[in-house]
Order: structure tokens, then C-alpha cells, then sequence
């Protein structure tokens, strides 16, 4: 297990110090041996970078797609290491135009993987230059405009091409299909969460014990980024207010001041269950509705809240929109009309 730096004298009295940049990266596993969870995507890339590794040639295309926070760009990292080559990462907001994704590809040397986050977001008009670029490895680009605009065939060298997206479904089928591989990460369970703990509260130098690891995995959310910062305030928390030290009681304490109960609820996900059951009476009711309801942009609550809701039956998607399920009800604290106590 890879140690933290030991902290300065400048660090405080205490000893404990905040993680740098060397240790942010450490929080992730550089190999796919050590990546924890996700067995069968991992598994289809240690065959496909085995096979690459095997014949010398660039890896095939990847696609990753998942809620956010479980890996996705953890896993680009960790192939470009396994492949021995330079990961260059960029993001779909940020390519707007095709000289933009040139510039990109044409700085790829033979081999090197790029990694585009939020691929989706891509513009259309964009995204259509890809097509040849991973399938041909080349693309035409126009030169000038008017009578003196011509098009101009950019041979590009075998790369990998690293898509990561948490909406799957905007990808157009041609794009998608241009994917040798598209491998779905899905929420992790106690047991994995609680393994992340623990490394993890190691390298940030947390003196934990397991029932405040057990108290972290139960609140993650099913996802390993939020036990990362789950684990970074109750840290702090424990560093000012116990000693440096986290049991159950000071983990638990810590968590209640984030407002996070032991279903790994949040603020907003508890108003967002009010707000169906108190305003619409359960359902059925649009996102639209009930982000009107609680004050938040419907794309975040799609993105963001809703997904956990729904994978740990709370709320109940249907083609009329949003329904509490019983265990919604309760979670809400607040009892179901009696026409519907025996359908939630």
C-alpha cells in the first residue's frame, strides 16, 4: 500500500496534514489489479489490453458510461498506464469546433490514448469527424472559405480513442457503434465501499476504526467518489474536534453536519422526496415539476439525485413521471393517502 507524505512541522501539532497532489493521485489505483469493484468491465479490459500489449498495437476504442463518481476517468488513467503510453484528456463542452478536435488528434503520437469526458456533449457537427478519425484514422478538414475553400485529408496515427459519458442514450448510434467496447459502471455495494474506506483512510493518514469505515461505506451513495470526500471532512472533523481520531460516534457526528443521514441521504434528496410527497401527493409528477419544487435545475437532479434514488427504490420512474415508492414514503416521513398505501 502506497504510504502519504509525512507531514511538515507546518502541518500542526497534530500531525495530521492535508493531502497534496502526489496524494490526491494516490487516492486511485494506477493498475487494473488494483482497482476495486466493477469485476466484469475490468475483466474486458484486461482482455483487451492483454491482446494489445500481446500484438503491439494501440488499444480499441472504450466507451464508459455510469452515474458519476465510479471510475470513469480512474479507468482511462489506469489503461494508459497499462499500455505504457501518454493519456491526453480534454472534455465535450470544451471541443466546440473541428479545428478544435484537429489540433487534438494531430497531437497524438502512435499509441497514445485521449480521453474525452462528457463525451455526449460534444457538438453534432463535431462529432461527425470522429467517424473517420476512429475507424479510418484520418480526417478531411476544410481550408479557407468561398471559391478558395478546399479540403485538406489529415492522416492521424493509431490511437485510442477513451469515451466516458453519464448519458449514454444522447450518444448518436453511429458514434456509439464506433466503440470496440462499451462497458456500463454501476453503483458499488457495502462490502467494495467499505475496502475503498479503509485504503483509502490509510493514505489520507485517518486513524479510523471500523466502525466509522462501516459508518462512511453505509452514507457513500454506492459510490467511491463520495466516500473521498465522506473520508476528507470526517478527517478535518476528527482533527478538530476528537483528537484526530474517528469511531463510530465521531464518523457519525461528522456526517450528521454534512446533513447526511444513515441512508446516505442528503439535504436535497429528502426535499426532493417531501416535495413528491407533500405537494403531489406521491405521483406521478415531471422532473420539471419537482425541480420547480425544490429550487434546482432539472438536469441536476437527473444527473446527480435522481439515480441513486431510483437504484435504492425510493422513487419509482413511470411513462406518467415520478412515483414514491414505500420506502420513499418513509424515507419522507410522512404517511401515503389511503388510496395509494397499497400501491407504494
Amino acid at each position: 500500500m502506497a504510504r502519504a507524505p509525512e507531514p511538515s512541522e507546518s502541518s500542526g501539532k497534530q500531525g495530521l496534514a492535508r493531502p497534496d497532489r502526489a496524494l490526491d493521485a494516490a487516492l486511485r489505483p494506477p493498475r487494473l489489479q488494483d482497482f476495486i469493484g466493477q469485476s466484469r468491465t475490468v475483466e474486458r479490459l484486461r482482455v483487451m489490453v492483454g491482446a494489445a500489449r500481446r500484438e503491439g498495437r494501440a488499444l480499441d476504442h472504450v466507451l464508459l458510461h455510469g452515474p458519476p463518481g465510479l471510475g470513469k476517468t480512474t479507468l482511462a488513467m489506469i489503461l494508459a498506464e497499462e499500455m505504457g503510453r501518454p493519456l491526453r484528456q480534454t472534455s465535450g463542452p470544451v471541443v466546440e469546433k473541428a479545428s478544435d478536435l484537429a489540433g487534438l488528434l494531430t497531437g497524438l503520437q502512435e499509441g497514445d490514448l485521449l480521453f474525452v469526458d462528457e463525451i455526449h456533449r460534444i457538438p453534432k457537427s463535431v462529432e461527425e469527424f470522429l467517424y473517420s478519425a476512429m475507424e479510418d484514422f484520418r480526417i478531411d478538414i476544410m481550408i479557407d472559405q468561398g471559391p478558395n475553400a478546399r479540403s485538406v485529408r489529415l492522416d492521424l496515427p493509431r490511437f485510442t480513442l477513451v469515451g466516458a459519458t453519464t448519458r449514454t442514450g444522447l450518444l448518436t448510434a453511429p458514434l456509439r457503434s464506433r466503440f470496440t467496447l462499451q462497458t456500463r459502471l454501476d453503483y458499488y455495494d457495502r462490502a467494495q465501499l467499505l475496502t475503498i474506506v479503509r485504503r483509502n483512510a490509510a493514505l489520507l493518514r485517518l486513524e479510523l476504526d471500523e466502525g466509522g469505515a462501516v459508518e462512511i461505506a453505509r452514507r457513500a451513495r454506492g459510490t467511491p467518489r463520495v466516500v473521498n470526500n465522506l473520508l476528507r471532512f470526517t478527517r478535518d472533523y476528527a482533527l478538530e474536534r476528537a483528537g484526530g481520531k474517528a469511531d463510530a460516534k465521531v464518523t457519525a457526528a461528522a456526517l450528521e453536519l454534512l446533513e447526511i443521514d444513515r441512508d446516505g441521504l442528503d439535504d436535497m434528496d429528502l426535499r426532493i422526496l417531501r416535495a413528491i410527497a407533500e405537494k403531489h401527493q406521491g405521483g406521478p409528477v415531471g422532473l420539471g415539476s419537482v425541480a420547480a419544487a425544490v429550487g434546482e435545475d432539472a438536469h441536476t437532479l437527473e444527473e446527480v439525485h435522481e439515480p441513486y434514488l431510483v437504484q435504492e427504490g425510493y422513487v419509482l420512474r413511470t411513462p406518467q413521471g415520478r412515483m414514491l415508492s414505500e420506502k420513499g414514503w418513509r424515507a419522507a416521513g410522512t404517511t401515503p393517502p389511503p388510496a395509494q398505501g397499497g400501491l407504494l
